[in-house]
């Protein structure tokens, strides 16, 4: 199975600008655990993270002040939607995250997450079990 059929295509963006706060907001409501952050001063796309945020908030920093600037990766890893997802699942052991931003001739694509591999990957094993 490929990154192109575990990813989300839903992807949201929001600007180095939004607080905590507020990217919080954005990515409870639309049940995601990361945001893809385009900052074209900076030079292009990051990735904001529910981790990132977390961290945050248990330093003692105020989410309403704190921009998604401060805490966002910008050592993004992309992955291809031809990836396998091995390759992918590869990539995120290999790079500690959960998260890998798709990009399909230089554009984003997608999202595709642990998550999101996981529920490829779980109805094959239970085939295999029932199999034995």
């Amino acid at each position: 199975m490929l990154v192109r059929d575990a990813m989300s295509t839903v992807v949201l963006t929001i600007g180095p600008a939004h607080t905590l706060r507020q990217a919080a907001a954005l990515m409870s409501a639309r049940r995601v655990g990361a945001a893809v952050v385009l900052d074209p001063d900076a030079g292009g796309i990051g990735i904001l993270t529910e981790r990132d945020i977390l961290n945050s908030v248990g330093l003692g920093q105020n989410p309403d002040t704190e921009l998604a600037a401060a805490h966002t990766t910008t050592e993004v890893v992309f992955a291809a939607p031809s990836w396998t997802l091995e390759e992918a699942a590869q990539a995120m052991a290999h790079g500690g995250f959960r998260h890998l931003v798709v990009m399909d001739r230089g554009e984003t694509a997608g999202i595709v997450s642990v998550r999101d591999i996981i529920r490829c990957w779980a109805p094959a094993r239970q085939q295999v079990a029932l199999l034995h």
